[in-house]
């Protein structure tokens, strides 16, 4: 089974992921900073933004696969998809900041957002499912 939602978004996680390492990455070496963040306070931001995506992203893409294996792709998965993806790229942008911005509590409030409705939809598609299942037969007792 083909699953293009699920697999253009974990396509897209991987490309994010692989970019905010190199945000991280790019400071490490002008800084020449093998260990830790060494106090750059822009290396720990920008390494907190890497570890929140990656503390995310998992249960997010498990969710986008099991809804999509249940119901199949419709375009309010490939919008939560796209939201996912830009409130992820917000919020490691608004983390380089010192204070707090839009664009990290933007960021925040969109995974948010994006992780409840999938959570709510995966359990109205189990619950509803469940009930709508005929019962196993009867074991019969001529085994």
């Amino acid at each position: 089974m083909l699953l293009p939602i699920t697999l253009t978004f974990a396509a897209a996680c991987a490309l994010l992921n692989l970019w905010i390492a190199t945000r991280c990455a790019r400071i490490r070496i002008s800084g020449k900073i093998l260990h830790g963040d060494a106090g750059n306070t822009l290396l720990a931001r920008r390494m907190r933004a890497h570890a929140n995506f990656v503390e995310y992203t998992p249960i997010v893409l498990i969710l986008f696969l099991v809804v999509e294996l249940a119901v199949g792709a419709s375009l309010w998965l490939w919008i939560g998809a796209l939201v996912y993806i830009v409130a992820r790229v917000a919020h490691a942008f608004g983390m380089d900041a010192e204070a707090p911005t839009p664009w990290r509590a933007g960021g925040a409030l969109l995974t948010w957002l994006v992780t409840a409705g999938l959570a709510i939809t995966a359990l109205t598609i189990a619950y509803t499912a469940t009930r709508e299942m005929p019962a196993p037969p009867a074991l019969s007792a001529h085994v």
